[in-house]
């Protein structure tokens, strides 16, 4: 069983959010107080391998960072950076989703307004901002699946998968 995982950083670089999408339980995201090694673990459950992009360099050493939590040695993982590099892919996870015709919801946005999105909320409650952000971890993560599945010709994921946030 395989997780997509992806995470956004406030400008100071703490974790705001952390997604994850599984094909058997949808889009599972963990919000700013939400964020414990223990509800990420869960959130993994069952989990044999993690998938990301660019996850070696950036999500999963900030994972372990943070919450003391190494999914490199909990978890098989796959970074599709390195696939997509391979085949000639160039440029960031948009860039990609570009070239091969994979939609997103959240069309215009990128990591840089991440953090803004993120300071709006904290800063000022804005929930539309926080609506915003994660439709766009959201597409992030739903978006691995659908790219892996293009790099290993596998059928694509369900359009409109479950969606569960987690903020305590």
């Amino acid at each position: 069983m395989r997780a997509y995982l992806d995470i956004e950083t406030t400008y100071s670089g703490t974790i705001s959010v952390i997604g994850i999408y599984r094909h058997d339980r949808g889009t599972i995201q963990l919000v700013s107080s939400g964020i414990y090694d223990i509800t990420l673990y869960n959130a993994l459950e069952g989990i044999s391998t993690i998938v990301t992009f660019n996850g070696s360099s950036f999500d999963l050493p900030t994972i372990k960072r943070q919450l003391n939590a190494d999914l490199k040695a909990a978890f098989d993982h796959r970074d599709l950076l390195h696939e997509c590099r391979r085949r000639g892919l160039r440029g960031g996870l948009k860039g990609v989703e570009d070239r091969l015709g994979i939609t997103r919801a959240s069309t215009g946005l990128s990591g840089r307004d991440a953090p803004r999105l993120w300071a709006r909320y904290e800063q000022y409650g804005d929930y539309t901002a926080l609506r915003t952000l994660l439709t766009y971890n959201r597409d992030d993560v739903v978006n691995l699946a659908v790219l892996e599945a293009h790099l290993d010709a596998l059928p694509t994921p369900t359009a409109n998968p479950a969606w569960k946030v987690i903020i305590e």
